[in-house]
């Protein structure tokens, strides 16, 4: 059975720390928008608060989340226990990016050092809710280890080439969304 909490309490955030990956879901306003559901892995979240958390915000083909939360702010993220005991864990929240330059950027980007070459920016979370549930159908797997293409990718971009495919790929949505980059 589902519970609902107004904050993220202590023996959620051991739970969320323990976790090797994470989901992220936004959807636009438009009926015919297309819902996006991101999964993301390494060292890039951090609780900041009982109610606000951040994460890092690697480049890739597209740029969803970020139009997404310009345009309404909704986001979605969710844990699951792929080892232990059965759980799924859902914050929901309101979110905005914060890029390179801006306030907070600095502070914010301190907490994952050293900061991975991909990151484009922060999507930090003002949590309203947090959800627990059973998690029964969850399957159970074993962590390997972390995946080193995304540097490798970084490292034969170069710094001017990952800026060069952000402005080609990441400024717009699919459903041709600005995004914060731009």
């Amino acid at each position: 059975m589902a519970k609902f909490f107004e904050a993220i309490e202590p023996h959620h955030r051991a739970f969320m720390e323990h976790q090797k990956m994470f989901f992220v879901a936004t959807a636009p306003l438009q009926p015919d928008g297309h819902v996006n559901c991101s999964p993301k892995g390494g060292d890039c979240f951090r609780i900041l608060s009982a109610n606000r958390v951040a994460y890092l915000d690697y480049t890739g083909s597209g740029n969803e989340t970020s139009a997404h939360i310009l345009q309404n702010g909704r986001i979605t993220i969710m844990f699951c226990a792929f080892d232990g005991a059965p759980n799924i864990l859902r914050l929901y929240g309101r979110g905005f990016a914060v890029l390179p330059g801006e306030p907070g950027w600095a502070s914010l980007t301190a907490l994952f050092a050293p900061l991975h070459p991909t990151t484009r920016q922060v999507i930090v979370v003002d949590v309203f809710s947090v959800q627990t549930s059973c998690g029964y159908s969850v399957p159970l797997y074993a962590y390997e280890g972390e995946r080193d293409q995304a540097y490798q990718w970084a490292a034969k971009k170069g710094v001017e080439g990952l800026e060069q495919y952000r402005q080609e790929k990441n400024r717009v949505s699919m459903d041709g969304l600005p995004t914060a980059l731009f």
